[in-house]
């Protein structure tokens, strides 16, 4: 499985911005799928994860309310809708797959080392 991320740049606070994360070489609803996202000087955070039929999702309190995710099978695209924007939320995005169940209950205490697929991320700035 191999994943791309895309949609990041510049937006302000307040405003919305879309990024998506492209999948090729394997079925993607074999996957369960989550953004990271990491700031300059900071560890990797999860934000949210969606299983691979899309019938499990989780969220981070810091973006709870704020962000969706959601994907489309059919176009091995998962996305991640990011609204009302703040200055917080600048960062590095990433998505990750595993095949392995990591959406649930347990999604905040899985190691990021258990996520074997990982795309090259795409950068958001927040700034008026």
């Amino acid at each position: 499985l191999q994943l791309a991320e895309s949609g990041g740049g510049l937006v302000e606070p307040g405003k919305s911005l879309r990024l998506s994360c492209r999948a090729s070489g394997a079925t993607l609803d074999h996957y369960d799928i989550s953004w990271f996202r990491q700031a300059p000087g900071k560890e990797r955070e999860r934000v949210a994860c969606i299983s691979g039929n899309g019938g499990t999702t989780n969220w981070a309190e810091s973006v709870k309310g704020r962000f969706a995710i959601s994907r489309d099978n059919a176009e091995r695209t998962v996305y991640l809708q990011m609204n009302n924007v703040t200055a917080e939320d600048a960062a590095k995005y990433f998505c990750a797959g595993e095949m392995a169940p990591i959406c649930g209950p347990n999604w905040p205490k899985v190691p990021i080392r258990e996520y074997d697929y990982w795309g090259q991320g795409t950068q958001v700035t927040v700034s008026s």
